[in-house]
């Protein structure tokens, strides 16, 4: 099956990731050069190559025929292990989302929530959910049966992740009530208001939690403090200004909520390895790939 699902990635496989399939992905790289990127809850089964990423301070790596499960948006490093022009990196991406979810949580038993779980899980990809990827990804060759089929095939995949080893990490999508829920709601806040000046009490009251309740979740998901979240995103959004337009790097750094040109020239510098223009000169230079798969 893990040849099936290789040779359908490679031929469907599409520089911006998307495809005919609402909510299926498809990635092909070909560098192992370190990628900074956002995620959002995902499900990714690898099928040739493998995968070293780095949340906060927490390493995960998957590899062919094992799966990766992001449940929140997070800002992570990572890198494609072994990836070349000759042997590319080959994965397929599942968006997880609440609404399809919740339904399947009436018809499974409930599991113990472990307590502040990581956000991200790795894991062997069984026969079964292996067989259902195969189906996902055929459908691309037969657009006509998607819109019927490409549904039933994502409940059978998110069923045999509600029941398998990490169905409580999963449930927690689906449960509105859920602390990662309620933290995602933050998170997102942040996402969208990077350059906004951030107020711990405000996005605690956003979350429904106490100021140290609201600090100590929101560590346990990101494996970051919500100020040191905010200054990820600030950065990475900085990057992609910058790639997509060398401008004025100054007016940058403000436009993501920087006062300090010199706090933003070391912060850069300092998640990034080089200064702002002389990074973004590089991508430039080295045709930097498009987006991938966490």
């Amino acid at each position: 099956m893990l040849d099936d699902i290789r040779d359908l990635i490679a031929a469907h496989a599409h520089p911006d990731l998307r495809t005919r399939v609402p909510g299926l992905l498809l990635s092909k790289v070909d560098s192992a050069e370190p990628h900074h990127s956002l995620t959002e809850p995902l499900l990714v089964v690898m099928a040739q190559g493998g995968k070293r990423l780095l949340l906060g301070e927490q390493l995960h790596e998957y590899r062919a025929g094992q799966y990766l499960l992001v449940t929140t948006d997070l800002p992570v490093t990572g890198h494609f292990v072994g990836a070349s022009p000759r042997t590319p990196a080959l994965g397929m991406g599942l968006e997880l989302r609440p609404a399809a979810i919740a339904p399947l949580l009436l018809e499974t038993p409930p599991r113990p929530w472990p307590r502040d779980p990581s956000p991200i899980a790795t894991g062997d990809a069984g026969p079964d959910l292996l067989d259902a990827t195969v189906r996902l990804l055929r459908l691309l060759d037969h657009p006509a049966d998607a819109p019927v089929l490409a549904p039933l095939i994502e409940r059978e995949i998110l069923w045999r992740l509600l029941t398998g080893p990490h169905g409580a990490l999963l449930r927690q999508i689906g449960l509105a009530d859920s602390s990662l829920s309620h933290v995602s709601r933050a998170i997102r806040w942040v996402r969208e208001n990077y350059a906004e000046p951030m107020r711990i009490d405000e996005l605690a009251r956003l979350t429904g939690m106490s100021p140290s309740a609201f600090h100590r979740h929101f560590r346990a998901v990101t494996s970051m403090s919500p100020l040191q979240f905010q200054k990820r995103i600030r950065l990475q959004e900085a990057r992609s200004l910058l790639v997509a337009d060398a401008g004025d790097v100054a007016g940058v750094g403000h436009l993501v909520g920087y006062d300090s040109p010199s706090q933003f020239n070391r912060e850069y510098r300092r998640l990034f390895g080089a200064p702002p223009g002389q990074d973004a000169a590089r991508l430039r230079e080295a045709a930097t790939p498009g987006p991938q798969l966490p």
